[in-house]
């Protein structure tokens, strides 16, 4: 009895030392997460007053804003139209590109072991520098306009692309594969006809996703000079056009909702094809 006792309390001693354990764990925790977002706040300069002196101000550029300036609405409809065009260009090379290099990146699949990691940190570089970025370091190399757009949404998509497309790759169900390579086909033609096939759907939808996010994100490429209505958007910014501005604004939300639309349909009947 006296050593069952014994054994008891020392069970209990032993949850008691677990439990403060774990306690002094989650109050470590707590800490740290907290100095992380008091240095947060005081690098990223949050100052509530100079929020609360510049509401007004933005309340007054708001009124100022009305009736929107119409009278340039073609030229917003062509530099839309522009901001579209880089985006499906910049989208459509990306997936491209994307396609044999997701083979590349694809542990299950890929041909040569040996180039896998160098191909997942390559994607990596990609995927770190934001299309922004590379239209900044294209507008110097080619110069202005649109082009250097096409290839700073290219470069950042396809790293991006391409992880999607790998991490689908290696998620998916090889039986089918396998059974073509029994029958003597090579590597290549059983991806294509085995592997490709399963996986196409998801891979359109992947690609209207970055299509989607591509027009957003070209419509402020413009400020460094890589045109789209980014331009125009400047252009009113610094000349505190603000009816010019409102329009501009006005009617990239009209497009920006569209294209969103459109694009949400076309991946859920390809997602349930």
């Amino acid at each position: 009895m006296a050593s069952a006792a014994e054994k008891a309390l020392a069970d209990l001693e032993a949850q008691g030392r677990g439990f403060g354990a774990r306690r002094l764990r989650l109050w470590l925790i707590a800490a740290v997460v907290l100095a992380f977002y008091a240095v947060s706040w005081d690098l990223a300069g949050i100052d509530l007053a100079r929020l609360a002196t510049g509401l007004p101000k933005l309340g007054h550029w708001i009124a100022s804003a009305w009736p929107p300036d119409t009278r340039e609405v073609p030229l917003f409809a062509y530099r839309i139209a522009e901001t579209v065009a880089m985006a499906a260009l910049g989208t459509t090379l990306a997936t491209l590109l994307a396609i044999p290099m997701a083979i590349l990146a694809s542990r299950n699949i890929t041909p040569w072991p040996a180039l896998y990691y160098p191909v997942r940190w390559f994607l990596n570089a990609l995927r770190g520098i934001d299309s922004f970025v590379f239209a900044l370091l294209f507008v110097a190399a080619v110069g202005l306009g649109p082009f250097a757009g096409v290839i700073g949404i290219a470069l950042h998509t396809w790293g991006s692309a391409t992880k999607f497309f790998a991490d689908h790759i290696e998620n998916a169900n090889l039986g089918p594969m396998e059974a073509v390579r029994t029958t003597g086909a090579g590597r290549f033609t059983a991806i294509c006809y085995a592997l490709v096939p399963d996986i196409l759907p998801v891979m359109l939808s992947t690609t209207l996703f970055w299509w989607e996010f591509n027009i957003r994100a070209s419509t402020v490429l413009g400020v460094v000079g890589a045109g789209g209505i980014g331009l125009e958007l400047k252009n009113s910014m610094d000349l505190l056009d603000f009816p010019r501005l409102f329009t501009i604004i006005a009617m990239i939300l009209v497009v920006v909702t569209v294209l969103d639309q459109v694009s949400a349909w076309l991946r859920k009947r390809l997602i349930r094809s």
